[in-house]
């Protein structure tokens, strides 16, 4: 009878141990399950309207260029004003073209760019600069410009592996665009051993996903009929992309358009672009179920232009 009562005692000490080592590890994996949720990444993007374009210009080229721009895409533009958007001292004009297939951000620098202004493709708004600013280093970026203050918000600079440069821009009164008919692309050249690290850490950064990855992709698209490339497209709440990894080798005027424009009609467009001093580059051509030209627009920016192919 005794030795009947200790053994149960053991038994219920052995349950009891097992409850709590049980209780100890639902407790550790829902802390791990919350760790896991609190960490989950961020989305600072706001929207594709708020994907700008940066030109920059001669300021005697400036109202032709913006003229002709929004002659050839329609959308309005914004006030001009003459400001300094830089950390150390320099003066531009500024103004914005907001057009159904894109926005525009120009600058017509009255002194000289400070570096490393003037290499960034594009400006990216963001709901919290410093925190994306963060996310987009942890992602893989440098931060070649330190966030800093401008007239009417705070801005930094970018570098993604590759090259490509990009500003992250946030606005003390949230502005408010409309919502684009057809969203542009960011075209982006990279060299073949670094288009698989930048598309990895851009995804982490932008929360995007891969819509397309032609690794034999047509090489008219890069003025090379006979050849073929490598073409990765994108898409995120930032806007679209299309990667392009190249050996380099592009005629010209590859390599130098940094937006493609989408359009419902192509000629209409060219003959808008035409008539308001713009030169079709590359005459229309047909590949990947587009119709695509390459123009340049007075003051020398050059872009992209497609349709749907029918």
């Amino acid at each position: 009878m005794t030795n009947a009562i200790c053994d149960m005692g053991m038994m219920m000490r052995k349950t009891y141990q097992a409850m709590i080592i049980g209780t100890g590890l639902a407790g550790a994996l829902l802390a791990l399950t919350t760790a896991t949720a609190t960490a989950a990444p961020v989305n600072y993007a706001v929207g594709p309207q708020y994907d700008t374009t940066h030109v920059y210009l001669d300021p005697a080229d400036y109202d032709k260029f913006m003229t002709s721009f929004q002659a050839t895409f329609g959308g309005t533009l914004s006030k001009q004003v003459v400001a300094t958007v830089t950390p150390t001292p320099s003066s531009t004009i500024s103004q914005l073209a907001l057009t159904p297939a894109g926005t525009v951000s120009a600058f017509g620098y009255k002194t000289p760019a400070p570096y490393p202004f003037g290499a960034e493709r594009t400006g990216y708004l963001v709901t919290k600069l410093d925190e994306a600013v963060k996310a987009a280093h942890k992602a893989g970026a440098s931060v070649i410009v330190a966030p800093f203050d401008d007239p009417i918000g705070r801005d930094a600079v970018i570098q993604w592996p590759g090259g490509v440069n990009m500003q992250l821009y946030w606005h003390t009164t949230p502005p408010d665009y409309p919502k684009l008919a057809t969203i542009p692309e960011n075209r982006v050249y990279v060299s073949p051993d670094k288009q698989k690290e930048f598309v990895k850490d851009f995804l982490a950064f932008s929360q995007g996903k891969i819509v397309s990855d032609e690794p034999k992709a047509p090489g008219i698209e890069i003025g090379r009929a006979n050849d073929s490339y490598h073409r990765i497209r994108i898409d995120s709440l930032f806007g679209k992309m299309t990667v392009l990894a190249t050996d380099g080798h592009l005629p010209y005027p590859y390599g130098l358009e940094m937006t493609g424009y989408e359009v419902a009609d192509l000629n209409e467009t060219l003959d808008k672009a035409k008539a308001s001093g713009a030169k079709v580059l590359v005459e229309p051509y047909t590949a990947d179920h587009r119709k695509a030209a390459l123009v340049e627009f007075p003051g020398g920016y050059i872009a992209e232009i497609h349709a749907t192919a029918n």
